[in-house]
């Protein structure tokens, strides 16, 4: 059984696991479209007391089980071995079109360092996202066939310090800046009016559950490497400042940039590859600062998909006799095939599922609802229907057990829930300006995908339920 070489390593794998696009690409467009400083005060309550349980669970799970989602699941009672495959699925079918994304940040790195000046529309005009997307899944492969220590620790030990010291250095660039002060002010001055708005808490939760990478069984299976000796909760409060921590950098620094180029902070997910490469251009040392923000982009894309792809590694190993790196060649082909229709939907084939890229059909289902789901599934399977006494001994009698048992779930189902209500359009609720709506398909594949997780959460209650309990 494979573990992490020290305490630390694991933090900063961990870290890696947690500090991603979601962080330093979605956050800022999130807080941007959301109201700014108004944002935060959801965020940081959903932190507290959403992501930071579900993350000691997670962990504490992965320690006692020595065993990744799906071994886990089976575990708990071989009925729920489904569960695992249905958690681990979804996190590999986000890992195929993460790994897209990842392969552009990877090919503005290289325009950045060579100088080549292109649009988005440019670039996704052209086959180079095809060859991005298959070099950055061939390098998160082989980091994860060299194993915990040799290849995930390593690579973290390496990229993590190399995060904050990129990221500290941009925010003392941008501090100098004459748009610094109104993007500071944009930022962190919360307008209370707009805290009355459910939608905006709705997206504070969700972005949060993105961010932090829980309930996806990355953390269970990194918690599998865990030693026995390792502090949780105080690991996890690390890690989750951490993730605060690079979030809110990349905020200041993102909107010291916007404002100062006069940009528009609501820009959203454009915010990365249209806005700030102009911005760039107009600025002093803007080509060493466009190399630096989407090196550490990419350096932020990298850990988390390394992660993503050692759940599915992980669950191949155990379950059949394969070693390390035949799982990996293996399971790293198996998502060069299914990331290809992403791959194509922004290129110049433009592959598309009723007149959308491919790649955004599959984010407003897969991504931004069936994880949520596999989450609640999660969450029962190892607070409902493990052993009580086996679940007391790994979260002992803290407030996380009734969190993670009670509040988490509930804030889940109403959070998923809402991301399709919120297609329809309550003018009571929309106080956010430029808040956006659901196309038609979201709303269709959106309840298709809610009624198939309530199906499957109401067989895991049923079984729970009518079915002798049994530690693992």
């Amino acid at each position: 059984m494979e573990q992490w070489s020290s305490r630390l390593g694991f933090v900063f794998a961990a870290i890696g696991a947690a500090v991603g696009l979601g962080n330093i690409w979605r956050f800022p467009a999130v807080v941007g479209q959301n109201g700014g400083g108004a944002y935060l005060v959801p965020y940081l309550i959903a932190a507290v007391a959403f992501a930071i349980p579900l993350m000691i669970l997670e962990i504490s799970v992965g320690r006692s089980l020595k065993a990744d989602v799906v071994t886990a699941c089976r575990q708990i009672r071989s009925e729920f071995e489904i569960v695992g495959w249905l958690i681990g699925g979804s996190v590999l079918a986000v890992l195929s079109y993460y790994l897209v994304i990842t392969g552009w940040v990877l090919a503005f790195v290289t325009f950045s360092l060579t100088g080549t000046e292109t649009s988005f529309n440019q670039f996704t005009n052209t086959y180079q996202p095809i060859g991005f997307f298959l070099v950055s899944t061939l390098l998160v492969g082989i980091v994860v066939s060299f194993g915990v220590q040799k290849g995930i620790e390593r690579m973290a030990n390496v990229l993590i310090p190399l995060t904050f010291v990129v990221l500290v250095g941009l925010a003392v660039y941008v501090a100098t800046l004459p748009g610094f002060g109104e993007g500071v002010r944009f930022f962190l001055t919360p307008d209370v009016a707009v805290l009355s708005d459910p939608l905006i808490w709705s997206a504070a939760f969700g972005q949060v559950f993105f961010s932090f990478s829980v309930g996806m069984g990355v953390l269970l299976t990194y918690g599998s490497y865990l030693g026995a000796d390792a502090n949780i909760p105080k690991s996890t409060v690390f890690i989750a400042l951490a993730d605060l921590a690079v979030a809110f950098l990349a905020g200041l620094v993102i909107f010291g940039i916007v404002f100062t180029v006069g940009g528009e902070p609501t820009a959203g997910t454009e915010l990365a590859f249209s806005t700030l490469p102009a911005a760039f251009e107009a600025m002093p040392f803007g080509s060493v600062v466009a190399v630096c923000f989407f090196g550490l982009l990419f350096v932020a894309a990298i850990a988390p998909s390394v992660a993503m792809l050692e759940v599915g590694v992980a669950g191949a190993m155990r379950a059949t006799d394969w070693s390390r790196k035949r799982a990996s060649i293996i399971v790293t082909g198996l998502i060069l095939l299914a990331g290809l229709p992403s791959a194509l939907s922004y290129s110049a084939v433009e592959l598309s599922v009723l007149g959308r890229p491919f790649l955004d059909a599959l984010d407003s289902t897969v991504g931004s609802l069936g994880l949520p789901l596999g989450a609640i599934a999660l969450i029962i399977v190892f607070t409902w229907a493990q052993d009580e006494a086996a679940l007391r001994a790994q979260l002992g009698d803290s407030v996380v057990l009734p969190l993670v048992k009670y509040v988490v779930p509930l804030v889940l189902a109403v959070v998923t829930t809402l991301s399709v209500v919120s297609g329809i359009d309550f003018t009571a609720w929309r106080r956010l300006p430029g808040a956006g709506t659901l196309s038609n398909l979201d709303l269709v594949t959106g309840t298709a995908v809610i009624a198939l997780g309530l199906a499957v959460v109401g067989w895991l209650v049923y079984r729970t339920r009518h079915a002798g309990r049994r530690s693992p």
